[in-house]
This record gives C-alpha cells, structure tokens and sequence, in this order.
C-alpha cells in the first residue's frame, strides 16, 4: 500500500503552478540551491549556481541557501592551488567577497557546506555521505540540483523527491559525449544514459536542460536558465571626443579562446579548424593566429601536439575572462561539441565581441545574436574568419544586453521550474513509470549503501558517510585513493 499512497500524493504534488507544489515565484519559498564545485574553481558548475542563488536571493523574496562541497586541503591544493582554505568559513568570506566584486552588491544567500572529495578520473568532486543531511534549512521546500545526475550517481540518502516538496534538476554537462570519446565509448554511452535518466528522475519533479546537447530526460524542459556578470555587461566609459579612435582601433587584438584546456573541452576540434583554415584558400589572404588562455590536466599534450603541427597557437596560461587584457580581442572561437551551454561564449558576446561557433544545439540561444557566426562545414568556418577579421561586430543592442543578464536568467529560471502540464502527462507520469522509479530508488540504494560496491563504481573508499556538519573543519577527508578510469570517467581518448 505504501506505493499507492505515494502515487496519491505524487499525484495532489504534481498539481501544477498552482497545486501543492506551488510556483516559486509565490513569495517566501525556501530555496536551496545543491551543486558540484565551488569557487576558487572557476568551472561552470560553481560560478553559475553561485550567482543563480545570489541573484534569486537579491530579489529578496526567497530564503535561498547555496549548497557547496568543501575539500580538505590537501585536495584543495589539486583544484586550485593557489588559494587553500582552512575552513569553510574562509571559503564562504571568500565566495561573498567574490560576489560583491563581481556583481556589486552583498550577497544575501546562506551558504552550506558538505564533505567531498576530488576524483581524479573524473576531474570532478563526489560527495561524501549523504548531501541533504548538510542543508541547515529545515523547512525542505524547494530543492534545486545543479547536475542532478552528478549528484546522485552514489547518493546514500532517501530520494530528494520524498524529502523536499518540490525538487528541480538542472542539467549542465554532456556526459554522454565525455563517454563517446573514451575507449569503448558506445557502451559507456549507452550505460551511462540510462543511470543519468534514472538517478535524476527518481529524484527530480521537474528536470531543466540548458540546451539540447544533452540527452533527453522525462519530465524535462529546455530551457537557458544562465546569465553573465554585470562586468561583462557594463559598457566601457565613453572617451573624450578628442580620444576617440577610428572603429579598426577599437579591438587592437584578434581572435582568442578561453577555457579549460582537457582534450573533451573541444581542443581537438579547436586544432582542427585551425589547421584546416590556415591551409585553405581563404587562409591565405587571411590567416588565423590564435591566443589561448586556461590551463588542465591535458595542458602539455595538447601544447605538445599544436607544436607538432606547426599551428600558430599561443598557449598564455590561466586568465579571468573579465580581466582587462581581454577586452581588447574581437573574435571569440569556440568549436567544443561537448558543452551544453558555454558560459565564455555568452561572456563573449556580452563584451560586443564576434563569437564563432559550431552549428550544435549548445549554441542555439547564442546563434540568435547578431555578433554570432555559426558554421557547419571548414568551408563555413573559413569564411566566419574572413568576416570576423574584416570587419566590426555590431553594437549590442539594450534588448540583447538585457537577454545575457542575470536578472533575464532568474526570470527564466522562476518559469522553467514550475512543473506545467507536459510534466504532468506526458513522459515519466504514469502508474509503470513510477512504479520503475521506485523500483530502481531501491536497488540504487542498496547498492550506494555498500562501501565495496562504491569502490568498484567510482565512487571511492570511505565515502559513504560524512562527518557531522559542524566537524567538516577538521574532518581529515576520506582515505587516500587510487583513481582509475571506469564507468564515470571523464579522461579522454586524444
């Protein structure tokens, strides 16, 4: 009977805006906001959730709690070694001040902490214990999983579903394409699109895909919930007429790339295009030059192998996209087919850039702006560079700069996450459907529970339970651990 209770109360919960769950725009709902990475980690998944909650919170009309994982540091120090904290209350000042300078104005969200740790074959944190016991709000209302598969590929604890009122997934990354590229890459594929689907859908009432790049999800919408800082979106101050420069002036420098230097980040595309360009007709009359910034763990095989080729890359090491040594370039170029929304590019087109980018359902936001460039053969890609090198981009219109913004974003964000009547009847909502989810909720359980088991699924020795939440500052960590590529590795064939 416990079931058909449950699909009851399933039932009276999926009501819509106005049923049990309710909107989150109704004023006074709690909000806490789970994801994978946290800042001094300049990777998607900690800048975007981050200002998600501190733009939400600034509304003032949500109790917002942001939900991060710390690392001891000794594991910091493989994440981002040039600031260890000794507590999480160092990196909760640090995130603050990082909000105020970013986006002008203090934070007003409460930030939690839970234990994880650093998974070298996955270049990803995993949690340790169960998340949701971390969550000081008690309440339990809305609860929102940034990677919702990420985080709950070895999740220990009872279904999100059944202890917050109203549970939304967003999904950020690509997994199957990281799976695609490594050895025996369609099995990975095909196995890991069956756990992602399963382990977010037993535990989400409604699931946001940034964009199509990923793989489909029931009770999914699709939906570009991101924005940029104000600092990308504040125009330079106006010069003094007599200083002003001929409009060729204006960019001084070319084109450029920034991110993550992995091989699945898209560099294999990047030297690609490069080398197919520079040795194409149009090549020729005008040749691309390329400076790239960030650094990664395949830094030296990918420098190694654009020296090899003779491309004419330059490799300028890590650099805050924001700085103003980036203002200067004209032309953004992002070839990645493994991002599913990439924050550089709308970045990039918030400072009036021209953004280069492949035909690919990760770009489909980003191709509605004038200053993009979408290409779908070299032929197509060739002549973006002409016309990138030649000539300005457009101004970017008070329409445009509003639609890159975070308030855009939050609004979005607010609709998107209210469960409308596709996710009441269509796929996912059915009496076999939700028998399946709880099925699998409880073999999935028992098999997270099992310390062995989570060695052998990656999920590593020791991390099936946590430290008590106000122990986390001198929680030593899990034991030491001998990573090894398997079913959620990201390492990648080259």
């Amino acid at each position: 009977m416990g079931f058909f209770r449950r699909q009851r109360e399933d039932d009276v919960s999926s009501a819509g805006p106005n049923g049990q769950n309710g909107s989150l725009r109704d004023p006074g709902r709690s909000v806490a906001i789970v994801t994978t990475a946290s800042l001094p980690w300049m990777t998607g998944t900690a800048v975007n959730p981050l200002l998600r909650a501190a733009y939400l919170a600034r509304r003032g009309l949500h109790e917002v709690t942001l939900v991060v994982p710390w690392l001891t540091p000794a594991e910091q120090r493989m994440v981002h070694p040039n600031v260890i904290f000794d507590t999480p209350e160092e990196q909760g000042e640090y995130i603050n001040k990082w909000v105020k300078e970013r986006c002008g104005f203090e934070p007003k969200m409460k930030l939690d902490f839970y234990p994880g740790r650093y998974a070298t074959d996955k270049y990803s944190i995993i949690p340790v214990g169960d998340v949701s016991e971390y969550i000081s709000d008690g309440k339990h209302d809305v609860a929102v999983l940034e990677e919702p598969e990420h985080l709950n590929w070895y999740h220990t604890g009872s279904r999100w579903s059944d202890k917050f009122r109203h549970v939304v997934g967003v999904v950020h990354t690509n997994y199957l394409e990281y799976a695609r590229l490594e050895e025996h890459g369609a099995v990975k594929e095909a196995a890991m699109r069956f756990v992602n689907s399963w382990v977010s859908r037993v535990h989400c009432h409604k699931i946001i895909k940034l964009s199509d790049a990923v793989q489909d999800f029931p009770r999914s919408e699709t939906v570009n919930i991101h924005g940029v800082s104000p600092v990308f979106l504040e125009p330079p101050p106006a010069p003094e007429p007599e200083k002003i420069r001929p409009s060729t002036e204006v960019f001084s420098k070319g084109c450029y790339f920034l991110g993550k230097v992995v091989w699945g980040k898209g560099f294999n595309e990047l030297l690609r295009r490069v080398e197919e360009h520079n040795t194409s007709e149009t090549g020729v009359t005008h040749p691309l030059k390329l400076d790239v910034f960030g650094n990664g763990e395949d830094f030296d095989d990918v420098t190694a192998r654009a020296k090899q080729k003779g491309l004419p890359l330059k490799f300028k090491g890590r650099m805050d996209h924001a700085s103003d040594a980036m203002h200067d370039y004209k032309v953004f170029i992002n070839p990645s087919l493994s991002d599913v929304v990439a924050t550089t590019t709308a970045e990039a087109l918030a400072m009036g850039k021209y953004v280069i980018c492949a035909k690919h359902p990760s770009n489909e936001f980003f191709s509605t702006f004038p200053n993009c460039m979408v290409y779908e053969t070299p032929e197509q890609f060739s002549q973006c560079v002409k016309k990138a090198l030649s000539t300005d981009p457009a101004p970017l219109s008070a329409k445009d700069r509003y639609r890159l913004s975070w308030e855009a974003a939050t609004d979005r964000f607010l609709d998107a996450a209210d469960i409308k009547e596709e996710q009441m009847r269509g796929p996912g909502t059915g009496l076999g459907d939700k028998l399946g989810e709880t099925f699998f909720a409880a073999v999935h359980g028992v098999a997270a529970k099992h310390e062995k088991m989570r060695g052998v699924l990656g999920a590593g020795r020791g991390t099936g339970r946590g430290p008590k939440a106000g122990e986390l500052g001198t929680w030593g960590g899990v034991p030491p651990q001998s990573d090894q590529p398997g079913f959620t590795s990201t390492r990648k064939k080259q």
